[in-house]
């Protein structure tokens, strides 16, 4: 009996949407070599990560393991999937591959880092492989709502793993490949161990609609649109940007790109010859001397980014452009959930200058890059794998995705981030639990989010901030009263005197009344102005602030 096994561990993306970040491993118990499937990042949002940049999966495990990862392997370009690369790579240190757009991508993100592009590596699509320790891993072209994206067929000593990656199953995707079934089914002949799926859509109980379908819908109304059309759409569509821009072309308008990620994304496609041909585009500049009812603007901030273009129009002005009474607004796209706030945000400062917005609450002007529950359905018909890993969702998206495959007679398993899995035997088990969590980019450091920061930041958010400054002299004697500096409370409170004053004559009094013990101790002072200022806050406005005291000794 061998001694070795096969291992799937994910650390991001499972039990979750996002973030994604998945490790296979074959090897004896322990000393498994490893290949890392994807590094991506999910975004903060101001209830729960206040002032955070990005958010990372927590790759702890990964660094202390750093001697026996092989290889990264990136399946698309999207940033749930690539985003991390930069962040992470002086950490891991393994080469990372790529098709092509995906790579382009990804050398773009190491280089802010200052590291060279021969770290990525530019991989074929299947049938060619890569070989990396135990693995022998193939890129197999599959739809979804970017270009070349890719499934994982991972071959080990244990057998077949085919890791789908973000899939929709679209015979006419408009840019890039199209679902082959036949490719499919050969890839899978000769047995496969374990399917390792997305999860996104499986309560969507219609089969997915084709990218095709979108272009006629678009065209009319841009056509019978009378003043300026602006759409936004995820930037990385490129499907969807190049319709975009084709239904503003055919209505005789100017096609303006507003964003960096929209500009970036249609250069990365044009540059890995993914688009061979875009309408011609204009520079903002020159927008702003077209007629409007020429105008079609792609712009980036479809799920309701504050700093992107969609969202600084709303407000009033992006790069010298306005909006008017009567333009149209486009959303083709679907607002992720935990985005809706912002995107309805958006909206309405829209209509609050007039303009007329459009969303796809009718199914016209979008569809999803994700499988529906058929079309999974159908993938495990053509695939027949051994056992069925359910992954990129949320617990309640992997639950009912096991349910689905265990219905069809297939072992399924429910794997959240940090559940190892042995798939070596003939039903999945789990071996051990990994410690995991997130990494918060804050700035240009990367910060634990159990490190206390963000809680913080939370808590003075949430209760205000109070500063109290002593100054004690040589005699341990207080000069003069403190001081009291507030931020984020109300000026007055129940008094009806400014709380400063309030909170300095307590103070004064409380400092008045201690003690040498006291006065020779700073642990006792922070402690008994901190008492006093939440007490007397909660007295006069309602609230216990945050404090922090300085105490200064002159010598």
């Amino acid at each position: 009996m061998s001694t070795e096994r096969l291992i799937y561990l994910p650390l991001g993306g499972a039990g979750e949407i996002g973030m994604n970040c998945y490790v296979y491993g074959y090897g004896k118990p322990g000393e498994e070599r490893l290949i890392v499937v994807d590094l991506g990042v999910t975004f903060p949002d101001m209830d729960g990560t206040p002032g955070v940049d990005l958010i990372l999966p927590d790759i702890t495990w990964l660094k202390e393991n750093r001697n026996r990862i092989e290889a990264v392997f990136i399946t698309h370009a999207h940033e749930d999937h690539v985003g991390a690369v930069g962040h992470t790579f002086e950490d891991l240190g393994a080469p990372i591959y790529a098709r092509a757009f995906t790579a382009n991508i990804a050398r773009h993100k190491l280089k802010e880092y200052g590291v060279e592009g021969k770290a990525v590596r530019t991989a074929s699509k299947w049938p060619e492989t890569v070989s990396e320790g135990p693995f022998k891993v193939g890129f197999l072209p599959i739809s979804h709502s970017i270009p070349e994206s890719s499934a994982l067929v991972i071959d080990t000593p244990a057998g077949r793993v085919i890791h789908s990656g973000d899939f929709k199953l679209d015979t006419t995707p408009l840019v890039g490949e199209a679902w082959d079934p036949e490719l499919w089914a050969d890839v899978s002949k000769d047995g496969v161990k374990a399917l390792v799926c997305d999860s996104t859509n499986v309560f969507s109980p219609h089969p997915g609609r084709s990218e095709a379908e979108v272009g006629p819908n678009v065209e009319k109304l841009v056509a019978e649109a009378p003043n300026m059309v602006v759409a936004t759409t995820f930037a990385s569509n490129v499907a969807r940007v190049k319709t975009l821009a084709e239904a503003g072309a055919r209505a005789g308008r100017s096609i303006c790109l507003m964003g960096r990620a929209m500009r970036r994304m249609i250069e990365a496609a044009v540059e890995t010859g993914v688009l061979d041909s875009f309408p011609k585009v204009v520079q903002p500049d020159e927008a702003s001397q077209i007629p409007r009812e020429n105008l079609l603007l792609l712009v980036t901030g479809s799920q309701g980014e504050r700093r992107a273009a969609s969202a600084q129009l709303a407000r009033g002005k992006y790069n010298g452009m306005t909006l008017k009474e009567g333009d149209l607004f486009l959303f083709s796209s679907k607002t992720i959930p935990g985005n809706e706030r912002g995107v309805i945000r958006i909206m309405n400062q829209l209509s609050e200058q007039g303009v007329d917005v459009v969303d796809d609450s009718n199914g016209l002007y979008h569809v999803s890059g994700h499988a529906n529950r058929p079309d999974l359905e159908t993938l495990q018909d053509v695939v027949k794998p051994q056992i069925v890993v359910p992954m990129h969702g949320e617990h309640r998206h992997l639950r009912e995705h096991v349910k689905l495959s265990e219905a069809k007679g297939r072992a399924g398993v429910l794997a959240v981030n940090g559940m190892m899995i042995d798939l070596s035997g003939n039903e999945p088990k789990v071996t051990e639990y990994v410690e995991t969590g997130r990494t918060y980019l804050d700035g240009t450091v990367q910060i634990g989010a159990l490190d206390g920061i963000v809680r913080d930041r939370i808590r003075m958010a949430l209760n205000g901030h109070v500063i109290v400054t002593v100054l004690i002299d040589e005699e341990d004697e207080v000069i003069g009263e403190p001081w009291c500096e507030v931020m984020g409370l109300a000026e007055m409170g129940r008094s009806r005197a400014p709380l400063t004053d309030i909170l300095e004559e307590d103070l004064g009094q409380w400092l008045g009344r201690a003690g040498t013990k006291t006065l020779t101790d700073d642990d006792k002072i922070e402690e008994g102005l901190r008492r006093i200022v939440r007490q007397t806050s909660q007295n006069e406005i309602g609230k216990k602030p945050e404090v922090t005291v300085v105490v200064s000794r002159l010598m």
